[in-house]
This record gives structure tokens, sequence and C-alpha cells, in this order.
């Protein structure tokens, strides 16, 4: 290939060295077995199975962890964060953020917003969305409520604040199962298809566990694991997407190989961490452990 000059031509050469460059990537790739696949940020969900992990009620002791895991394999995820772990621990939510990952809110304290004193709605989101601002510097578009409990006047809220609810479709019930992982992936695996939306919690450890083993698994069966948004694209403030419940089973994960799943590390599964007791309003129960969504 000639050198670079302002020769009609360079265009040309440049081009066939790009063709040649990515004909030599595919046949390395192809012989040794480790074509690339496509970055979290670079699917296309309407061309590729897609599925989105979403993971509730941080930051926790766990996350760091988590957000390895996701790094390690390429991949994003959004986190619905509390408000007031979120003030108790900026640190922890910045680095979801630096990690790349999408900052949802999941209101301030966590508390059933169907129940609450209507004028208790809107401070729900927007405290929420205040600590998010401040310790990552993004404001988030999409929110959730403790349990995917809505009503009018939470779309309402929601609308005004610019926010747009996101529930589920796969709910694995890693908080009821906790160390029960094999429980956790059943559900998985007779649940996901391409397009859902999977509700986790990453206060556990086991689910962390479960997040670790069942990468390798989605990726077999050709799924990219990507944010709510790469999913779902832009919501309208106050709508709400997806439901609080699983559809039908559809069996579309195979298994593979137990030999191609990563053996977790001997180590104790740590209680997982409950949420922050409600201040701001009377006779609320803010979830915890047993009650975590």
């Amino acid at each position: 290939m000639p050198k670079r000059s302002d020769s009609p031509a360079w265009p040309y050469w440049r081009t066939v060295a790009g063709v040649a460059a990515a004909a030599a990537v595919l046949l390395v790739g192809g012989l040794t077995g480790h074509i690339r696949r496509a970055s979290a940020d670079d699917v296309d969900c309407s061309k590729v199975k897609c599925v989105a992990l979403t993971f509730d009620d941080g930051p926790s002791p766990f996350t760091d962890r988590l957000l390895q895991i996701l790094k390690d394999n390429d991949t994003k995820a959004t986190f619905f964060l509390i408000g007031n772990k979120v003030a108790a621990n900026p640190a922890g939510a910045k680095r979801i953020a630096d990690a790349g990952m999408e900052v949802a809110n999941h209101t301030w304290e966590h508390p059933n917003m169907t129940t609450i004193p209507p004028e208790d709605i809107p401070g729900q989101i927007s405290k929420a969305n205040d600590a998010i601002k401040a310790a990552t510097g993004q404001t988030p578009k999409l929110f959730r409520t403790a349990g995917g409990l809505i009503n009018d006047n939470v779309l309402a809220a929601a609308k005004q604040q610019g926010m747009a609810d996101i529930n589920w479709d796969v709910i694995p019930f890693d908080w009821i199962n906790d160390s029960n992982t094999g429980a956790t992936t059943y559900m998985l695996k007779s649940q996901i298809k391409p397009g859902s939306v999977v509700l986790f919690h990453d206060t556990y450890s086991s689910t962390v566990d479960v997040v670790y083993q069942f990468m390798p698994v989605l990726k077999a069966n050709g799924y990219h694991v990507v944010t709510v948004s790469q999913l779902v694209g832009p919501r309208e403030p106050g709508s709400s997407y997806g439901s609080r419940d699983n559809g039908p089973a559809v069996n579309d994960i195979t298994d593979i190989p137990p030999a191609e799943i990563p053996t977790l590390p001997n180590t104790p599964s740590p209680k997982p961490m409950p949420n922050f007791p409600i201040t701001d309003i009377p006779n609320q129960n803010s979830g915890g452990p047993n009650n975590g969504m």
C-alpha cells in the first residue's frame, strides 16, 4: 500500500487495508474460536436476542463483586437504587455509574407507594433522584416502586418529574430462594425469552452467585445482556412497562455442560442487606430481606 498522500487513490487503499484487517480478524477468530461478540454498548436488540437484568435495593456490600462479573462478561445492567442507601453510600452508587451501568430510581425509602399519603409520593421520587444525581452526576429517567406497586397517583407524580415506571416479566424470587440458587436458576431457565426484563436484588450474595454462573448459559443461548433503556428505548414519562408477575413458561434456555459453568468461590454466603427503615412516613414498612421487591 502506498504512503498516505493527497492522491485520489488514498481512500481506495485505506478501504482495501480496512477490509484486509477485518478479514484477518475473522480468520484468526475462526481458527481460535474467539470471534469477539458485539459489546453491550453496540448491541441492536431489534436484530439479536437481548435480556435486561435489573438489580433493586442497592447499593450494597455485594454490588462491587457484581459489577466485576458484569465487566468480565462485557455486559451492562440497570440498577434501581434506593435513595437513602445512596445518600449513605454515595461512593458505591458512583462506582455503578462509572462502570457504565444504567442508574435508576427505586424511591427514597422503599415504601408501598400505593398506601402512603398522596402528598408524600412526589418526595419519594424526587429525594431519590436528588441523591442519585449528587452521587453519580446522572439524573434517572426510569423508576420502580417497591413490589412494583403503582396506581394513578404514583404515575401522575412520575409524569410530573419526567419519570417512566419499569416493572418486569421475569421474577426468579431470589429474595425468597436466597441460598437455594438452583431454584432461582430454574425460574430463569423457564421464564427468560428475548426481550425479557429480569428482577434481581444485589443485596443478596447468592444472587451475585447466580449471575456469575448463569452468564455463560445466557451467552451460549445467544443472549446479549443490556440495560433497560437499550432494550425498550425511550419511555414516555408517566408510562408503565411490564408487570409484577411471570408470564407462562417459555423454556427458551438450553443447558450447557456443567464443566462450562464456573465454580463458586468457597466462601459463605452472608445474610442479605436489609433496607433502611422508613423515618419520614409513619406506619410504613420498607420491605426488608423477606419482602425485598
